[in-house]
């Protein structure tokens, strides 16, 4: 069965975005650059909510930049092959690999589970994430942690009223300053 992961960066305090709303602090170097393209390699399908969808429409022409490296190409092409589904209450149409969710959350993860198919369920956006662990459907959590402290903002995990156990399965140091945190949810 396939797996559903939750990855992003996050600053030492626990923030996908801080308080005013910037995410600058996590911009990559060109090895957590390449660590995230590793990982778009085992996604089979990406999962966002609105706000990430939108976000990452700059990639659908991005690779048209002349001033783009091979890794920002590469990336740009795995990124923009993937399929996507995107939740969203306000928006009519999405592009380029991209549909609207039809069906709640626990119901496109139950499909996408029983579709034959490779690769993990990858989950962006932290409100579509808390969403999932609040209905238990996430398996792993992956953190590439930035050694600042942003003082608030929107959290990495999500904030529930239960009690979730992981385990450890891998940590590794990237460049000179970022680790990378993955845990598997205990079941």
């Amino acid at each position: 069965m396939r797996s559903v992961t939750y990855s992003m960066n996050v600053s030492l305090d626990g923030y996908i975005v801080g308080p005013d709303g910037d995410f600058n602090w996590s911009g990559p170097d060109e090895e957590v650059f390449s660590s995230w393209i590793d990982e778009i390699r085992e996604v089979g399908v990406h999962l966002l909510g609105r706000r990430l969808y939108e976000t990452m429409l700059y990639w659908e022409t991005a690779d048209q930049d002349p001033s783009f490296d091979d890794a920002k190409r590469e990336w740009a092409a795995l990124w923009n092959g993937l399929p996507k589904v995107v939740f969203s209450t306000t928006l009519t149409t999405v592009q380029g690999n991209a549909r609207l969710a039809s069906d709640g959350l626990a119901a496109e993860i139950a499909r996408l589970r029983a579709e034959p198919g490779e690769g993990d369920i990858a989950i962006g956006g932290a409100s579509l994430a808390a969403e999932a662990a609040g209905l238990d459907l996430i398996d792993e959590y992956r953190a590439r942690v930035y050694p600042v402290l942003v003082g608030g903002g929107v959290p990495f995990f999500p904030q529930h009223e239960r009690r979730v156990d992981l385990e450890l399965a891998e940590t590794r140091t990237i460049g000179p300053k970022v680790v990378h945190l993955r845990y598997r949810v205990a079941r």
